[in-house]
């Protein structure tokens, strides 16, 4: 009887890694090669992905460049690593990868003229990229010494209050005829034909209401909300601001302070609820029954600074956002995770009060917050 032989030699060829596990290995390379590829920063790549497909490679790297590099010196080491991640060399899981990365040349966001009078030319781009990156960053992701750059970028901004039409009159070169400046014109020129004068409504600034959530889901966008805010006090005119957590706190009075970083501490003093729970429904309750029916809220621009997640019943916050929308002039919610990769308004919060919101806004950057002051000048 003949027995076969079994061939030792061969082996069975390991099965293809899932996509999921590959997309997820090319990030931690990254990672090991320098690149500061956070666990946000990878769902966003799985996501984005998902999103362009995987069938094309330029795809699959268009869309890592995208979501995974935070600065032009990352794009040399990215690329490297894609090539031999995807097309050349295979690199081994937990394996450090040793790229050639560019000089950056670091250069003070507030410097002015070096002694000859002109910056360097290089000095200047690498400032600006910084800066335009700094902009677009999440702020809950910002070390202190962004946040320290982040700050003078918040004293630098312009809010603005809406305007609207007054109920008095003023004098204008167009516009109706103004009889009784016309006649008393005729009547100091003894009768005489004059000049024929005219008039127009004039022009009123309208309330601003900040309502910020200051729960602990918020707490990492409190402190730039807080500037914003400060920057409001400070800039334009009628803003009344609010924090929302377990209770509703004012904190106009706190935020006048000229200095930011004293505002800050002493709306820290009056606010009880810092990063706590949130009641959203009966925090705006509480502020349309003792400040809104009185008339801060009548004709006003209301924006309200949250990510939705509320401890109560939705209906209650449903409810109260109703009541908002019938008394104020237009109502804004900014929520810090709307301009992020993936983002579906699906909180029950969310789904409870977007019937009433006027604008839904993104709010977790600079840039955003730039597009905001714009939404609500323009409100």
């Amino acid at each position: 009887m003949t027995t076969g032989t079994i061939d030792l030699t061969a082996r069975t060829p390991p099965p293809e890694p899932a996509p999921d596990e590959l997309l997820l290995g090319f990030a931690r390379a990254l990672r090991a090669a320098g690149i500061g590829v956070t666990a946000d920063r990878e769902r966003t790549f799985l996501l984005a992905v998902a999103t362009v497909g995987m069938d094309e490679r330029s795809h699959v790297y268009w869309a890592g460049r995208a979501t995974l590099t935070s600065t032009p010196a990352d794009f040399a080491a990215y690329d490297e690593v894609f090539e031999r991640w995807f097309g050349g060399e295979a690199i081994k899981p937990g394996q450090r990868v040793d790229v050639v990365r560019p000089p950056v040349v670091q250069a003070p966001l507030d410097s002015g003229e070096g002694e000859g009078g002109d910056a360097d030319a290089d000095t200047v781009q690498a400032k600006a990229s910084a800066q335009e990156v700094l902009r677009h960053r999440d702020v809950a992701s910002l070390t202190p010494a962004d946040r320290a750059v982040a700050a003078r970028v918040f004293a630098s901004l312009n809010p603005r209050c809406p305007q609207r039409r007054a109920r008095r009159h003023v004098r204008s070169s167009t516009g109706a005829l103004d009889g009784s400046a016309t006649l008393r014109e005729q009547l100091r020129r003894m009768g005489e034909p004059g000049r024929m004068h005219h008039r127009r409504r004039g022009v009123r600034a309208r309330r601003v209401v900040l309502l910020i959530d200051v729960s602990g889901s918020m707490s990492p966008y409190a402190d730039s909300l807080l500037r914003l805010a400060h920057a409001y006090v400070r800039r334009a005119e009628h803003v009344e601001v609010f924090t929302m957590g377990t209770r509703l706190t004012h904190v106009t009075r706190a935020l006048t302070e000229r200095d930011p970083d004293r505002a800050l501490a002493a709306a820290g003093r009056v606010v009880p609820d810092w990063s706590g729970g949130t009641r959203l429904g009966d925090s705006i309750g509480a502020f349309l029954d003792r400040w809104g029916r009185r008339g801060m809220a009548r004709g006003a621009v209301v924006v309200v600074f949250s990510d939705g997640w509320e401890r109560e019943g939705p209906e209650v916050l449903g409810e109260q956002m109703r009541r908002l929308a019938a008394l104020a002039h237009r109502v804004v919610w900014a929520n810090p995770h709307r301009g992020k990769v993936g983002y579906e308004p699906v909180q029950q919060g969310i789904v409870a009060a977007l019937p009433h919101i006027d604008d839904f806004v993104a709010g977790h950057s600079l840039a955003t917050f730039e597009e905001l002051i714009e939404v609500v000048a323009h409100a």
